[in-house]
């Protein structure tokens, strides 16, 4: 009698602690809504690899001619009307088998440009498309549900809306010397898509600029293109910084 109540006390513990579990995660899901817009971010590779003192094979910016000399992709991240975003939405590990067919637009277009392992949602640290799709793309449901087609979307948005091509035939192309008016390149952008960007700075530097997207991909003004203006924004003037590859022996040496 006595091991058939504590089978039983066994048992409701149980079913209340698999009851209680699937309470939080339907509260975990619920907690993060669906997204209203996809923002996709493009950094500028001078602004980024002139910083880099330690080189490392994972790293663009140590390719020598190869080294990327336009905007590269940082991510493509669902966002909130109000300004904030969803992460981590649910659990898929990344997985690079899933993209093998699209490694090299990703190493041309979506490179890494540190030597760093990024952390993702569930402890620990990977690369730099397992970070973007753990964070980033797990959000992007229901546009997305897999790695594939969240890569392959992304791949093709930053080659229908070139960015770089649009800033050069404007006249602003990279230089450590030439200073340009933030107007115009905002003006730029703004007659080639028709939408307002954000442009973000480092010091005067440009470090980014976002694209934004309804969900069906449909070009739309990102929410914090109305902050050019703050102080948290770029100066008047900004730079598009060349950066000079480290390359040979500085290179090896660092790299040891």
């Amino acid at each position: 009698m006595a091991s058939r109540t504590c089978l039983l006390f066994l048992l409701v513990a149980f079913l209340a602690g698999a009851l209680a579990g699937d309470v939080i995660e339907v509260n975990r899901s619920q907690s993060q809504r669906e997204f209203d817009y996809f923002a996709l971010s493009l950094q500028w590779p001078g602004t980024y690899c002139r910083a880099t003192r330690h080189c490392c094979s994972k790293n663009a910016c140590c390719r020598g001619s190869d080294s990327p000399t336009q905007f590269t992709i940082h991510g493509l991240w669902p966002d909130y009307n109000d300004g904030s975003w969803p992460s981590c939405c649910y659990r898929s590990d990344f997985n690079e088998k899933e993209i093998s067919t699209l490694m090299d637009g990703l190493e041309k277009y979506w490179p890494s440009l540190s030597c760093g392992s990024p952390s993702n949602c569930h402890g620990g640290k990977g690369s730099f498309w397992g970070h973007e799709w753990e964070k980033h793309g797990t959000c992007s449901s229901p546009v997305f549900h897999d790695e594939f087609n969240y890569f392959r979307t992304t791949i093709n948005l930053y080659l229908k809306y070139n960015l770089t091509d649009v800033l050069y035939k404007a006249g602003y192309v990279a230089s450590n010397s030439e200073k340009y008016p933030l107007g115009g390149i905002v003006t730029a952008i703004q007659n080639a898509f028709h939408i307002n960007p954000e442009v973000q700075c480092k010091r005067d530097a440009i470090d980014e600029i976002r694209i934004c997207f309804y969900k069906d991909f449909e070009p739309r003004d990102c929410v914090g293109s109305k902050d050019l203006t703050s102080r948290k924004s770029c100066p008047k003037y900004v730079s598009l910084p060349e950066y000079t590859p480290l390359v040979g022996q500085e290179a090896r040496a660092l790299d040891k």
